[in-house]
């Protein structure tokens, strides 16, 4: 096996395990909360690369793509954050808080409900086709000879740069700010933090707003990179999404990340390497093996039955 193939196949995995653990930090923080998953978040990452490309529309009909394209794209990556985190609140409010009290079943049903209605109405207003932006950041970075080198775009590196520096942003802010207080405050005692004077409400909905951020950003960056989607795009991605948090630990931050990182890289070396049409049987497969030695996945901490 040629140094420069399994090279090629690390940067690929980098780069798309740096997605999956973006995403996968919206399962774990929600579930690190509530107790529960939200199976809608997968769309919400669909819902992100349709607003992205929407965003980039108008900037193109204003004229501010011809002026500067770098701003235009950190215009429409915040545009996109502030709108998908909308989404997000917006799936806190209707699926999840009305039934905070109810059975755990019924919110997980809400979820999977409202997975379906995004996914309509995607469907329903942008139409069922593949949907695709213009290549705007274009350059390679190549290591090695002319016949054997790796190559990595700038937008890989970019994936890989943004999403190190968001998932370093996002454990400041849960570890030093009064926020992340509330939220450690509210994931281990929810009761007592109400009678601490915490807003758990409040806490709850940020935490759903700071998933849908990250899901923003990956939904941002996978349209930069791959430039076409279609509103079915969240199913997939989000099931592999899910698994990394549960790979890394569910409810664990580092572990997300640890998780997208260990998927994307296997399943990269897995279809580069042996057989692309057996990566997800792979995948999923390493992600029993852990399970059955490691429970509660790599970073994860065994729950404490409360008496």
């Amino acid at each position: 096996m040629d140094w420069h193939i399994f090279a090629q196949q690390l940067v690929n995995g980098l780069v798309l395990g740096s997605i999956y653990g973006l995403i996968a930090i919206g399962y774990t923080m929600v579930y690190g909360i509530i107790g529960m998953i939200n199976f809608a978040h997968g769309d919400i990452y669909m819902v992100s690369a349709y607003l992205t490309a929407i965003f980039l529309a108008i900037l193109t009909m204003l004229g501010v793509t011809a002026v500067s394209v770098p701003l235009a794209l950190v215009v429409v990556m915040l545009l996109t954050i502030m709108f998908t985190a909308l989404y997000g609140w917006t799936v806190e409010r209707v699926a999840y808080r009305p039934l905070r009290g109810s059975t755990r079943l019924a919110p997980l049903i809400s979820a999977i409900g409202m997975s379906l209605v995004l996914q309509n109405y995607v469907q329903i207003s942008q139409g069922a086709r593949n949907q695709g932006i213009p290549s705007l950041i274009e350059g390679t970075l190549r290591v090695g000879g002319e016949s054997a080198y790796v190559q990595i775009t700038t937008v890989q590196l970019l994936i890989v740069v943004v999403s190190f520096v968001a998932m370093g942003i996002l454990t400041y802010i849960i570890h030093k700010t009064s926020l992340g207080r509330q939220c450690r405050a509210t994931q281990q005692d929810r009761k007592m933090a109400n009678i601490l004077g915490i807003n758990t409400d409040r806490v709850i909905s940020m935490v759903f707003l700071i998933g849908a951020a990250m899901a923003a950003i990956a939904g941002a960056l996978v349209s930069f990179n791959y430039g076409s989607f279609d509103f079915y795009i969240g199913f997939v991605t989000g099931i592999k999404a899910f698994t990394a948090a549960v790979l890394g630990g569910i409810g664990s931050l580092p572990g997300a990340m640890l998780g997208g990182l260990i998927l994307g890289l296997s399943e990269s070396l897995f279809s580069g390497l042996i057989n692309t049409d057996y990566k997800d049987v792979f995948a999923f497969a390493l992600l029993v093996l852990v399970l059955i030695f490691r429970p509660s996945g790599l970073l994860g901490k065994p729950e404490v039955e409360k008496v």
